[in-house]
């Protein structure tokens, strides 16, 4: 995860990428000001137990209302539809993603916001290919919110 994330934070910070404030913070200590200060966001989680990690789980229960976050009479969460900032995710895992990519594409939907790439997602040990995926993706996102 710290080697994904190294490449997105360094494609969202090339040179020719201008106007971006890169901002990084872990899950645990990101709020809801944070999202709603950010004009994109990239999230990255390792598939835990077919799942996204305990602590994106915890951010995302943290700011979801206060994010604009939609939810059914039944307290479930609720497409958002129209959503403008953009994100994008990176999920990496040691022999599967699906449920982690799941679980929180699921959640993102009821947010304000747009799916901006496709899902990276990394089996196994990350080499020089994962990494320009990593970088890509940082670099697309940032370049999305370039002003």
């Amino acid at each position: 995860m710290a080697t994904l994330t190294e490449a997105v934070v360094a494609g969202a910070s090339d040179d020719a990428i201008t106007d971006v404030d890169v901002v990084v913070r872990a899950a645990l200590e990101a709020d809801a000001d944070d999202v709603l200060a950010a004009d994109g966001y990239v999230l990255g989680t390792p598939a835990n137990f077919g799942y996204m990690s305990g602590a994106l789980k915890h951010f995302f229960d943290s700011i979801f209302l206060e994010a604009g976050g939609a939810l059914t009479d039944d307290g479930s969460a609720a497409a958002a539809g129209g959503g403008k900032k953009p994100y994008g995710l990176y999920v990496h895992g040691r022999y599967d993603t699906t449920g982690a990519v799941r679980s929180v594409q699921s959640i993102v939907g009821a947010l304000p916001w747009r799916q901006a790439a496709p899902v990276l997602e990394v089996l196994g040990d990350v080499g020089e290919e994962q990494w320009e995926a990593a970088y890509e993706l940082g670099g697309t996102l940032a370049a999305l919110v370039m002003g």
